[in-house]
């Protein structure tokens, strides 16, 4: 199973790196996020901060900063057993942020743990999910550390999982294994899918 899931991330990263007009096109995705029913009714919302080819959140994620919304950005950090694991962080500027793993923009490590910025999983309505690969379903392919799994295995069951992904980026059926969790919905620049989500979690 693991070489054929080699195979499909490494198709899909070649298919999301060849994306053309990304700009453009996340636009469109990261507008129908914002007009979702999930995230109008959310009071805590987890983005991400884009980086490399992945959907590009940070100019609407920018806006968002001036609503009324609580928002946390996820950042990679290490649990009490050493195990990945993402903090959340509630961010209010983008100048609290500065390069980290992989160059993904995250609060300074002195900050972490700060009274007030620091969030838990269970504080979020809707969660923004970034991926290599989604199926129709709301199969998810990540880059394979295992930290959104994770994550999204400790949110409330009534939090709603949104996938965002290119249209290029959808395969069949995503190989799934046990600690892989399912979206409750798919947003592309052509449509909204709707998935299976976390009940039909292996």
């Amino acid at each position: 199973m693991n070489d054929l899931k080699s195979q499909q991330r490494r198709k899909a990263y070649d298919a999301r790196n060849g994306q053309i007009d990304k700009d453009v096109v996340s636009r469109i995705i990261c507008d129908r996020f914002l007009v979702h029913p999930a995230y109008q009714s959310a009071k805590t919302v987890m983005w991400y901060s884009h980086c490399r080819s992945e959907v590009r959140t940070q100019a609407a994620l920018q806006r968002e900063l001036a609503t009324d919304k609580r928002i946390a950005i996820p950042y990679c950090t290490k649990d009490e057993q050493g195990h990945n694991k993402l903090g959340l962080w509630r961010l209010e500027d983008f100048a609290e942020l500065l390069p980290g793993m992989w160059g993904i923009l995250e609060p300074p490590k002195s900050r972490w743990g700060e009274s007030g910025k620091e969030l838990a999983p269970e504080q979020l309505d809707c969660v923004m999910v970034p991926g290599v690969a989604f199926d129709r379903n709301g199969g998810r392919l990540g880059n394979g550390a295992g930290y959104y799994d994770r994550l999204l295995k400790t949110v409330r069951a009534d939090a709603v999982l949104i996938g965002v992904c290119f249209e290029s980026q959808l395969v069949e059926q995503v190989i799934m294994e046990a600690d892989d969790v399912v979206m409750d919905v798919v947003i592309t620049e052509k449509t909204l899918y709707a998935g299976k989500g976390r009940q039909f979690s292996s």
